[in-house]
């Protein structure tokens, strides 16, 4: 029983109890419905294929969109890292400069404590130098004119 028209006939007798022919009007409506039923199937095929390639379309255009935002999230946060690195390192410079200032201040006035000292003492000695050249002086004026 490979022919489907005979599988058809052996049915309708069994179930119905009536015995049809291969040019019974009943079984060319079988023909056009199997018929239909094949082009109906296959232009289900046709559009089901049309639009499985339109959502693969869409799912790799997705994936792609979301690829290129992915990318940029990360290159804004990159940017965003090296700006906040810099400015941090230019921070600390400018703290350390400013440390190294003050310390560099601190240590001068240190160091000029002595200079101070020595000037005062240098102009004291000048000062007993102009002094003592005085008398000397009035000592060799007095000496000599009297």
């Amino acid at each position: 029983m490979s022919d489907p028209i005979d599988a058809l006939i052996m049915e309708i007798a069994v179930k119905h109890g009536i015995a049809v022919s291969r040019e019974d009007p009943i079984l060319v409506l079988h023909t056009i419905n199997s018929r239909l039923m094949e082009d109906s199937m296959r232009a289900q095929q046709e559009q089901l294929e049309s639009y499985r390639l339109q959502m693969e379309d869409v799912s790799l255009r997705w994936a792609r969109d979301a690829k290129e935002k992915a990318e940029r999230i990360v290159n804004a946060s990159l940017e965003a890292s090296r700006e906040t690195l810099s400015d941090g390192l230019d921070h600390a410079t400018k703290a350390a400069a400013d440390t190294l200032r003050r310390e560099l201040d601190a240590a001068l006035a240190k160091a000029m404590r002595p200079v101070r000292a020595a000037s005062r003492i240098a102009a004291l000695n000048f000062g007993a130098a102009a002094i003592t050249l005085a008398a000397a002086a009035a000592v060799v004026w007095t000496t000599l004119h009297r």
